[in-house]
């Protein structure tokens, strides 16, 4: 069983940065990709980014290309969301995950969030304007 934790949110003002973290633990992390996904109050999950287990594949989605960047460290189990620009928008908990063994792995389904079986316990991150 994989435990997923993240650190790294906090409060920042718009046009900031943060860098998220996630560090994983009870299985081999480099053989999986990771994904980032957030919710904000009263919507529904939403994908942010993704990348395949060698790290030579990442995914965003729109909102977030050219800003937020996804990397991993197989090396430290950690996978990292930097995100800079933020906007009051990006306000949300920020979730890892990691996918079902054995799942079909796709750009389409990285970000469905279908795949995924372990999620960490959230970070918050809050954008002042």
């Amino acid at each position: 069983q994989v435990q997923l934790v993240e650190s790294g949110g906090g409060l920042v003002q718009a046009g900031g940065s943060l860098r998220l973290s996630c560090a994983a633990s009870g299985r081999t992390f480099s053989s999986y990709a990771m994904g980032w996904f957030r919710q904000a109050p009263g919507k529904e999950r939403e994908f942010v980014a993704a990348i395949r287990r060698s790290g030579g594949n990442t995914y965003y989605t729109d909102s977030v290309k050219g800003r937020f960047t996804i990397s991993r460290d197989n090396a430290k189990n950690t996978v990292y969301l930097q995100m800079n620009s933020l906007k009051p928008e990006d306000t949300a908990t920020y979730y890892c995950a990691a996918p079902t063994l054995g799942a079909s792995i796709t750009s389409a389904t990285l970000k469905s969030g279908r795949i995924y079986d372990t999620w960490g316990q959230g970070t918050q991150v809050t954008v002042s304007s």
